[in-house]
């Protein structure tokens, strides 16, 4: 995309690199507001695809998000790169890196397709707002970077709105526990590794999609490929998948990463949404107080994002 930018406007005497740097930054907003959007079709989109359950939902999704992204890997020419990356993996501990946050992804991926078909998607809404506030602290562990005045705050109040929370259910729902708990270990690891997001992504579908494929077959569950409108239905929920993805990776590479931080956080808020209007969630006042002390540490992530961004500019 910044290639396209530069090639038919840098040679125009009226277009300055602040033009151009201008231009690149509001197609990586536009990009990363419709990944998340699109992110948002995809967790209302097992209410669709009914009389599906939400794990034959997550099979179909699977195997077709492989064969939409394998598809776009070969139009874009990146199934080389794929290959070169993977193929210079050597040692059985980088492969067992490799291969560990599979699971992971898989699991996630599930819980993101069953939980708004069984009644748990405000809890699963939940687990994002409470992620960004998990990856602050596994930076502070497992890569030493030090917390702001505003981060410590943040996680302060989101530990405040769990403990909360606990007490007013007496308990924490396994959905908001496993994504915020297990998907900073998934993103940890990659970067440990140093692997591409899209190739990392490939290779697990390339594991998951097989096993899903082979559960499709072997049960008795309802016969999409003999149903037009259903089967037009998985088909878009891949390439709705790569779309999202894709659009997101790209965002990321246009934006300064605390922009794409901030804009990031749209997500949790669109599926929270849409827990409320479209899945029927019921949000009761009894939740305000726990939900209200993790939105403000939220809150306080943007405001330390919009420093962050605003310093850099600044020594500009």
């Amino acid at each position: 995309m910044t290639t396209l930018i530069q090639k038919y406007t840098g040679n125009l005497p009226f277009m300055r690199h602040a033009d151009i740097k201008h231009n690149t930054v509001v197609i990586g907003v536009i990009l990363a507001v419709l990944s998340n959007v699109l992110f948002g079709v995809l967790y209302a989109y097992g209410k669709w695809m009914s009389p599906l359950s939400g794990t034959q939902v997550f099979l179909w999704r699977m195997v077709m998000m492989w064969a939409c992204l394998a598809l776009f890997l070969a139009m874009t020419g990146k199934m080389a790169e794929f290959r070169d990356e993977i193929g210079a993996i050597r040692g059985v501990k980088s492969w067992l890196y490799l291969l560990v946050p599979t699971p992971i992804l898989a699991s996630q991926l599930w819980l993101f397709m069953w939980a708004p078909v069984n009644g748990q998607s405000i809890q699963v809404s939940m687990g994002y707002f409470l992620f960004p506030l998990a990856m602050v602290l596994a930076g502070f562990l497992v890569f030493r970077e030090r917390l702001s005045r505003l981060q410590s705050v943040a996680v302060a109040l989101a530990a405040a709105g769990v403990a909360f929370e606990i007490y007013r259910t007496s308990g924490v729902s396994f959905a908001t526990l496993w994504v915020c708990g297990t998907y900073p270990i998934y993103y940890v690891m990659r970067r440990k590794q140093g692997i591409r997001a899209l190739t990392g992504l490939f290779f697990d579908l390339s594991i998951i999609a097989p096993i899903c494929l082979v559960w499709i077959i072997s049960t008795d569950a309802i016969d999409v490929a003999a149903n037009g409108v259903l089967l037009a239905k998985a088909v878009g929920l891949g390439a709705i998948s790569v779309l999202a993805m894709a659009t997101n990776l790209q965002a990321g590479r246009l934006l300064p990463v605390s922009l794409f931080g901030m804009l990031s956080y749209l997500e949790p808020v669109l599926l929270f949404f849409l827990s409320i209007t479209v899945l029927g969630a019921v949000f009761s006042p009894s939740m305000l107080i726990s939900y209200g002390l993790i939105w403000l540490a939220v809150v306080c992530l943007i405001a330390q994002g919009v420093i962050t961004n605003r310093k850099k500019y600044d020594d500009k």
